[in-house]
């Protein structure tokens, strides 16, 4: 096995953890997984794969069937008005790709896969990172430390192994004026599969079923940065409240709801730019190094980036210079071609009624859906991605 023996310690259970986790140890190296999570989160909302790049990633993973099976069939998005009346509808192409699936079903497929010999350590962090002459040690939240040969930041927007290795998160990510949240409601006869969006300037909420007994509430609204603790859900929920205080359309019994949702997923809708991705035996991947709050690709990006990362270091035989330095080649103009410019916060909730009125118009003309779909497609799409020596490693194909 070209990587055995090689320790990996990875921060961060979501997606792009898990994903990176199953291709280092597919390697043969000996992985653990830190969440600070009590278990794998079971809230978020439906993510997409486009493109035979995001397809071919996971055919190779094993788990592109499995993932067709619980695909939610990428639903249509409706946006309607006050009285619940159509403006226009995103067909199941646009919103959902070539496959949607929940997050918690992804996280948990990806999980589940490598699960028999990747180690998780649920309801802990990394506290501190010291490079050391064979290695980098990492101290963990309950006390013990580590040393291994390098460390994987795949811990989200609001990263703690790059606050750590590159600075605080105000050097890195950009609030891009909204904030965002998602929680499960009671299910009620008004709500479909369909889900339906009702905007008004600098706010938005939709609603649509997530099964028999339950529905999905997604809401964004504008509001500059604060400065919190990003695990204190009391204040979140005030927010929320205070902010889409007096919108009519669901948004009352939504709102009703939020005391009793058992959880919440909540984050301000920003942009990582980061300079470097690497530093020592530190690698930054996914949301941690390129991520863009509710970004179309960033899913399937995290996904290849795993694939391209571990590869990278198969193919060097554990020299992380040579490894990390060709991931960030490989990587930097992939990520690069979606993740400039995006912002999802201004298509969902416009600020101003005149953007507002200029995104129904252009949403409700045919031929603007369609080239959108399109370019989406093409932006998911890079032929150039090399082919690792998967053949080193049957054993766990």
């Amino acid at each position: 096995m070209t990587l055995s023996g090689f320790r990996v310690l990875v921060s961060g259970a979501g997606v792009a953890g898990p994903a990176v986790a199953y291709w280092l140890s597919h390697f043969g190296a000996e992985v653990t997984v830190v969440e600070s999570a009590p278990a794998l989160r079971t809230s978020g909302f439906a993510v997409d794969f486009r493109g035979p790049t995001h397809l071919g990633v996971l055919r190779r993973m094993g788990v592109l069937d499995e993932l067709r099976a619980l695909a939610t069939g990428g639903g249509a998005i409706t946006a309607v008005d006050e009285r619940d009346r159509e403006i226009f509808t995103l067909p199941a192409e646009f919103a959902g790709g070539e496959i949607e699936v929940l997050r918690r079903d992804l996280s948990r497929v990806l999980h589940d896969r490598a699960a028999d010999r990747v180690e998780y350590l649920f309801g802990e962090r990394i506290t501190g990172l010291t490079e050391t002459a064979d290695g980098v040690r990492a101290d963990l939240a309950g006390g013990a430390s580590r040393t291994v040969d390098l460390v994987v930041g795949a811990d989200g927007l609001h990263s703690g192994v790059r606050r750590l290795t590159f600075g605080p998160e105000r050097d890195f990510v950009r609030h891009l004026g909204h904030y965002l949240a998602s929680w499960h409601v009671p299910a009620d006869p008004r709500f479909d599969d369909v889900s339906r969006q009702y905007a008004v300037p600098g706010r938005m909420a939709s609603v649509g079923l997530d099964g028999p007994d339950r529905a999905l509430a997604l809401v964004v609204f504008a509001a500059p940065p604060v400065e919190a603790d990003w695990h204190d859900t009391g204040w979140q929920r005030e927010m929320i409240t205070r902010e889409l205080g007096g919108m009519g359309w669901h948004v009352p019994q939504l709102l009703e709801s939020l005391p009793a949702a058992e959880e919440l997923y909540f984050d301000s809708v920003s942009r990582v730019t980061a300079p470097r991705w690497t530093s020592g035996r530190v690698a930054l991947l996914g949301d941690a190094a390129w991520g863009v709050t509710l970004g179309g690709m960033g899913v399937g990006t995290a996904v290849v980036g795993a694939y391209v990362l571990a590869g990278e270091l198969a193919t060097a035989r554990g020299d992380h210079r040579v490894a990390l330095a060709a991931y960030e080649r490989r990587m930097r103009p992939y990520a690069g071609r979606w993740q400039r410019g995006a912002n999802p916060g201004q298509f969902l909730a416009p600020t101003t009624a005149t953007r507002l009125r200029i995104r129904n118009a252009l949403f409700a003309n045919r031929m603007v859906r369609k080239l959108m779909i399109t370019a989406t497609g093409k932006l998911a799409t890079d032929t150039a991605l090399p082919d690792y020596p998967l053949a080193a490693c049957e054993t766990h194909a």
